[in-house]
Parts: structure tokens; sequence; C-alpha cells
């Protein structure tokens, strides 16, 4: 996903300051899984920024139009997660139904005979096959923590609680993925002689869903 290796980055600042802050992991590390994985962050308050630095006009200056309130919010969502349960309902396939669907030949059985189907029965069997295999993209709001600004995200997932194919045996998985920019707040070196600023960082969140082995 073009994201520098932490190991990487510590080396250079070690090189240039003799120095490098525990634990550190500026962005999720290089991964074909999505969605990320938690950071591991280090629990010293001393590399969290402090009042001063957490100016949200300030900080919406310094992201600028990479500010997407769509995927990104500032203060706590009204809705930090959403279950399973409350997704369900709300479940809608949108757009056209998919070519290889729509073409499936109904008529002939794996046995070379062939049987006839109303238009009406075909075009239900078709919509009931295309619902049941559609890998829809769930979005949940995530809390990044002090760390990043702004810190809660929008965070994709693909709904993945039984097979979505038939017979049963394959499962949704991401196809495709979004970046929005973040601001981390990096620190270097250690303690009084540490020195701390908000520096951009790539996050990569599931777009689309595919019914796949």
């Amino acid at each position: 996903m073009g994201f520098s290796q932490a190991l990487l980055i510590c080396a250079l600042v070690s090189f240039h300051s003799g120095a490098c802050q525990p634990y550190l992991r500026l962005r999720p590390s290089p991964s074909d899984k999505l969605p990320v994985i938690d950071i591991i962050e280090h629990p010293d308050p001393e590399y969290d920024p402090r009042e001063q630095d957490l100016n949200d006009r300030t900080l919406r200056k310094k992201l600028g139009s990479n500010f997407d309130p769509n995927f990104m919010s500032i203060s706590t969502p009204v809705q930090v997660n959403l279950s399973i349960q409350d997704i369900h309902p709300k479940l809608r396939i949108a757009g056209p139904m998919p070519n290889d669907i729509k073409k499936l030949d109904l008529s002939e059985t794996p046995y070379g005979t062939r049987v006839k189907i109303g238009k009406k029965a075909r075009r239900k069997f078709l919509q009931w096959l295309w619902t049941y295999t559609h890998c829809p993209v769930v979005y949940t709001w995530k809390d990044l923590g002090l760390r990043f600004w702004p810190r809660y995200i929008k965070e994709g997932n693909c709904l993945n609680e039984r097979s979505c194919s038939f017979p049963e045996g394959m499962f949704c998985k991401p196809v495709k993925s979004v970046t929005k920019t973040f601001l981390r707040w990096y620190c270097q070196g250690f303690l009084r002689q540490k020195y701390c600023t908000w520096i951009p960082v790539q996050y990569p969140i599931i777009s689309e869903c595919k019914c796949s082995c």
C-alpha cells in the first residue's frame, strides 16, 4: 500500500538524533489485509499531544482539502458502532443486476436436460440469488485515539457472518479500497529532548467487497 516501514523510520531517526520514540509506528504497517489492524501505542502520556496542540481550527487548516467529513469526525459520532442487527434492515442493493447473474441460463440442468421456467419465477430466483451473493461494505466508526486527528474514522468491513455462495464455500472479501489522509502526532527523541509535531499519513479504507474463495 506504499506505507514506510516503522523500522526504517526508526533507523533514520536514530541515525540523525541518536534516539527513537519507543513503540514508534506512525501509520498502519504494510499489509494486504483490510481493515487495518490496530496500532500499538506507547502508553506513556508524555507522547500525547497537549491541549494547545489540539486546536481544531489550526489542524483543519493543516489537513486542508484532505478533510473528508463523510469518513472522519473530530467529535464523538452519535453512533460509534453499528451492530449486525442494526445494519441488516438498512441493507439495500443499489444499481443494476450484475451481468454474470442476469445472463444465467436456468433452463439447463447440470445433467444436460432442459426445463421450462417462467419469466416471473426466473426474475424472482435471480433477485434472490443477487441478494444472497451480494457483499455490501458495512461502515462503522472507529476511534483511532488521541494521536490521530481527526481521531474518528468511518472504517469499512465486509459483511462476513455467513457464506455468500450457493452452494456454500465462498465468503465476502475486500477487493477495493480508498485512501484517506489523517494527521498523526509524531515524536522524535525522549522526554525533554524530544520534538513532536503533526504529520500527514494515509489510511486505507475498504470501499468494495466481493464474493470470492
